[in-house]
């Protein structure tokens, strides 16, 4: 945008105001009608505030809108806060309130009371009794929510529980019957994947998906969308041929632009992507060669070599694109991912492709077996099932786009209760790390001599590691927060506001939960007292230790301090060798610092190069949106399968009797079979007549008999009628048992094929982009493919139903535990796995 139009705007902005201003005043009226029912609901006892919840739902349930109810509906929330917790809803919470219930995004700054807030719109769309869930990043934030906030809601008379990933299922499946309940995005994806896969409604633990309040919402619907979600279940072992070829990639070089001989690899560590140069090919060749990995007188890229393809790349990447204690962990002989937007441990998510085994390999712990896909998707796709999604978060505007376009969400921007003082400082640049940590020292001990309270923020677990070192050193007094050492975040988050604290955390930060300046009043005494002395220190100072991918990442930084209109400052420390700058603006900021004659120890002032840091994290921002939005792309395709699949399973499973889908199915296989014996043979001879007698006796167990003169014509019907005389003499056999075991039939048919078309939708888009290659446009070509597999899938499916049936026997246990008991088996069960994984 030209400097004259961005004038125009500003014109334009100063005489109507900009939309947030315009939606922020559309909105006055509303918190001027609750502000004056307060006094009249201050004045009702407890019995009549929490009669209101029955007149409401009686209201409802006789036609009234929600949006009529809201400003009694908040007003009694707020009376019921007040007297709970003490704690009264501020009117910019309650301007929070109604964007949440009208579907939009709130953002709030750090302090201003997010949590509170989202009680409001919980009460109102919970007399709807479809239910309410609020999620949350993390188990510990849920189970605080709802054993704080949540006794607002149980005292107006609605129940509250917590849905998590370490209950039973039993436990979780009460939770979603609760009014409102807490849980977390992964817990509720992978029990909506899980519910998917029940054999009974009984079996599911979910209700519907009604009306959802995200907390943190850029973090989850962005920094956590470029992941699907999936359950796995385990194929065949490969953990030594991932030993083997770890060892045997050792020795590959990598180029080095300045070197003169040209290395085996390529790598590209903004792409993440490790590629062969010509003379590495060749050497990998040989050594693939020698250990007989391929077949002699062929090459790596060979079709039939294509298996082989995918664990050298993956041995590759787990090499040289990912570092223990940045991208992951090692704990309890396992590999444990480390989130880069959380800088959390995420338990039981997988890294997939092979390339989780890679580094298994690498860090030569117990390698695990590769899985295949059983059910995934991704959060666009999930959180698009509720009827209204909202959300809350303190950064995200500078995303409003995307949620716009991808959720039709709207960000509304909301002022902040009193005005914010923080003092945000110039960036400070250096050349080494080893300048930029000194001077971090430097101001840490200026400052802590003084009693201001410090946090310090790092982008990985090594670095916090690293600096806690540094401050050892000189023997200072400090708390470590990382993935490490997680289960201590409430108590490190409770002190970091204390007299002196110094706090290193990665970007998790504590995040859903406010320093208090002075220490939590619940553990600290004399509490006013060190309140006052930590203010007079000017508050909670925040270094950055180095600037995240992200900006969202670096204001959320930036938001632990001057809370509530508290004092507070900010300042980030960045050097040449952070992994950012090496990246995206290493050579322009060298090149411009010696030119300015900058020598070791020297500082630099980041307003000359805010440009360049601004930049660089654009690029990456607008490269991560491009890989959710192709994300997002195909798997839109497979969604719209998961749709129809999902679908069908429900009312498969509602269904009391199929047998009419089971007739149904009968011409349509018999028609394939004879479709595929045409494309094999032109005539049929007395050969073939006896290969499909003994075809239909395996797969169907029953006899046909196939005279001389059966032609293609012909072949069809006589089909039908034996596999309709084999259905006929099950249902019998079965007796009353049959129609539930036609429905576990057609159920274990679609699973199975269901399964085997995402193991060939996963095959398919890992190689989709090569099509580009041939002038062809990816997501055209794999909607066409897709559709062509999902084809082929529905008919595999009714062949596979029918097998099943007409194999089915009933086997009477020889020592029953009760008397009439009966065995069906089916195939054997398989663990699944649940990972969330790239």
């Amino acid at each position: 945008m030209s400097t004259n139009m961005l004038s125009i705007s500003k014109i334009v902005q100063k005489i109507i105001g900009s939309k947030n201003d315009r939606r922020l005043k559309s909105l006055q009226p509303i918190v001027q009608k609750i502000n004056h029912l307060e006094p009249l609901y201050s004045k009702l006892s407890d019995k009549d505030l929490i009669e209101k919840t029955q007149y409401f739902k009686e209201k409802i349930s006789n036609g009234a809108n929600l949006d009529d109810l809201l400003p009694d509906a908040f007003a009694t929330c707020r009376e019921a806060a007040q007297r709970v917790l003490g704690m009264r809803h501020y009117d910019v919470q309650l301007i929070g309130g109604i964007a949440l219930h009208r579907g939009w995004i709130a953002e709030a700054r750090t302090g201003e009371g997010k949590t509170l807030m989202a009680t409001l719109p919980s009460y109102l769309n919970a007399l709807t009794e479809n239910g309410v869930h609020i999620i949350v990043p993390n188990a510990y934030l849920a189970k605080r929510d709802a054993n704080t906030v949540g006794n607002v809601l149980r005292f107006l008379g609605l129940s509250v529980d917590v849905a998590d990933n370490d209950q039973s299922f039993e436990e979780r499946q009460t939770a979603y019957q609760a009014d409102v309940t807490y849980t977390t995005n992964h817990t509720l994806g992978f029990d909506y994947l899980r519910d998917n896969m029940r054999q009974n409604n009984s079996d599911r633990c979910m209700r519907g998906l009604a009306y959802c309040i995200i907390d943190e919402a850029d973090s989850i619907l962005i920094d956590e969308a470029r992941t699907p979600l999936i359950i796995t279940g385990p194929i065949e072992d490969s953990s030594k041929l991932y030993q083997q070829i770890y060892q045997l990639i050792q020795p590959l070089t990598v180029s080095d632009p300045d070197a003169e001989h040209e290395g085996d690899l390529t790598v590209l560590h903004k792409e993440r992507q490790v590629h062969f140069t010509e003379s590495g090919h060749d050497h990998i060749n040989q050594i693939l060669l020698k250990n007989e990995l391929i077949p002699a007188n062929s090459d790596l890229y060979d079709v039939h070599n294509i298996k082989m393809t995918h664990y050298i790349n993956a041995c590759l990447k787990g090499k040289f694109l990912y570092q223990k204690d940045v991208d992951y962990v090692v704990e309890k002989n396992q590999v444990v991912i480390i989130d880069e937007s959380t800088g959390r441990k995420s338990i039981g998510r997988r890294w997939s492709d092979g390339l989780h085994q890679a580094i298994e390999a690498k860090e030569n712990v117990a390698i695990q077996k590769e899985n295949q896909t059983m059910a995934s998707i991704t959060y666009q796709n999930l959180f698009r099932l509720y009827t209204k999604i909202s959300g809350m978060t303190g950064t995200a505007d500078t995303e409003a786009t995307e949620l716009h376009d991808i959720y039709g969400l709207d960000v509304l921007v909301i002022p902040t209760n009193k005005p914010m003082i923080r003092e945000d400082l110039a960036d400070q640049v250096f050349l080494t790390e080893q300048d930029k940590v000194e001077a971090i020292l430097d101001e840490v001990q200026k400052r802590h001599q003084l009693g201001q309270p410090l946090l310090i923020g790092t982008a990985s677990i090594e670095s916090s590691e690293y600096l806690s070192q540094v401050l050892h050193s000189k023997k200072i007094k400090h708390s470590v927060l990382n993935a490490k050492h997680h289960e201590k975040e409430a108590d490190i988050i409770a002190r970091a506001g204390c007299i002196s604290a110094v706090t290193i955390a990665t970007n998790m930060a504590g995040r859903g939960t406010d320093i208090i300046l002075g220490g939590h009043p619940d553990q600290i005494e004399n509490w006013t007292e060190a309140h006052a002395k930590v203010l007079q220190t000017g508050g909670l100072h925040v270094i950055g230790s180095e600037r995240h991918e992200s900006r969202r990442i670096d204001n959320q930084l930036r938001g632990r301090s001057g809370r509530q209109g508290d004092p507070g400052s900010t300042q980030f420390y960045l050097s040449l060798d952070d992994r950012l700058m090496k990246r995206f603006a290493s050579d322009q900021v060298r090149n411009l610092m010696r030119k300015l004659g900058m020598k070791k120890g020297e500082r630099l002032s980041a307003s000359m190069l805010n440009r360049s840091i601004e930049n660089a994290q654009r690029n990456i921002e607008g490269h991560y949106y491009d890989m959710r939005k192709n994300l997002l792309q195909l798997d839109n395709v497979a969604n719209d399968q998961r749709s129809i699949i999902y679908q069908q399973r429900n009312e498969l499973l509602a269904a009391e009797h199929i047998s009419d889908v089971i007739d149904d199915m009968v011409p349509k296989v018999c028609h394939n079979i004879v479709k595929t014996i045409q494309r094999a043979s032109s005539e049929l001879g007395e050969a073939e007549l006896r290969r499909i007698e003994e075809l239909i006796n395996i797969q169907f167990k029953t006899a046909v008999t196939l005279d001389d003169q059966t032609s293609f014509e012909t072949l069809g019907s006589q089909l039908e009628k034996a596999l309709h005389a084999k259905i006929a003499e099950q249902r019998t056999a079965l007796a009353d048992n049959y129609p539930s075991l036609e429905k576990r039939c057609l159920l274990a048919g679609l699973d199975k094929n269901w399964k085997e078309n995402l193991a060939a939708m996963d095959h398919l888009r890992s190689g989709i982009h090569l099509r580009s290659y041939a002038q062809k446009n990816p997501t055209h070509e794999f909607k066409k493919d897709a559709l062509a597999i999902f084809e082929r899938m529905l008919e595999e499916l009714k062949y596979t139903t029918l097998t099943l049936f007409s194999s089915l026997q009933l086997q009477t246990p020889q020592k029953p535990k009760q008397s009439g008991g009966y065995a069906i088996t089916f195939n054997s069960k398989q663990q699944n796995h649940e990972s969330k994984t790239h």
